[in-house]
């Protein structure tokens, strides 16, 4: 797993200048809904499909990747995944502040769907997130 960090690390620091960090990211495997409660805390019971709607989250406390278990980075989406989730690594060890939280997930989708692109598929064909979408989880609603 440290040599396909390594090798996203470097693919996002060529593609978006993102600066490489002292250190990696740590990945866990866990149940979705542990996905879901870090994702959405408390709230997820009340959203009862949330641990389907998060594929991954990235722990900033603890420089971790949580995954779902059965994650076996066999697709170029599942590992989409993982360049999605590295790009917040990367964001929180350059220290990079945002308007708001959906803000710094605009880069991350950008390198997501950049990733996807170089295997002839997409965001919207993977996840099926089109681009209204992708603006509305990107756009700082106040």
């Amino acid at each position: 797993m440290d040599a396909l960090l390594t090798m996203i690390v470097l693919w996002l620091s060529a593609n978006f200048g993102l600066p490489a960090p002292s250190s990696q990211a740590k990945i866990e495997i866990v149940p979705p809904s542990e996905i879901a409660t870090k994702r959405y805390g408390a709230f997820h019971r009340v959203l009862p499909d949330a641990a389907g709607q998060i594929v991954a989250v990235y722990d900033s406390s603890r420089d971790t990747i949580m995954l779902p278990t059965g994650w076996t980075g066999s697709t170029p989406a599942e590992l989409s995944v993982v360049v999605h989730e590295v790009v917040h690594h990367l964001q929180k060890a350059a220290n990079l502040t945002y308007e708001c939280p959906a803000a710094r997930e605009e880069l991350a989708f950008a390198a997501q769907e950049k990733w996807l692109n170089l295997f002839g598929r997409s965001l919207a064909s993977d996840f099926e997130i089109d681009p209204f979408t992708l603006k509305v989880r990107t756009s700082c609603i106040h």
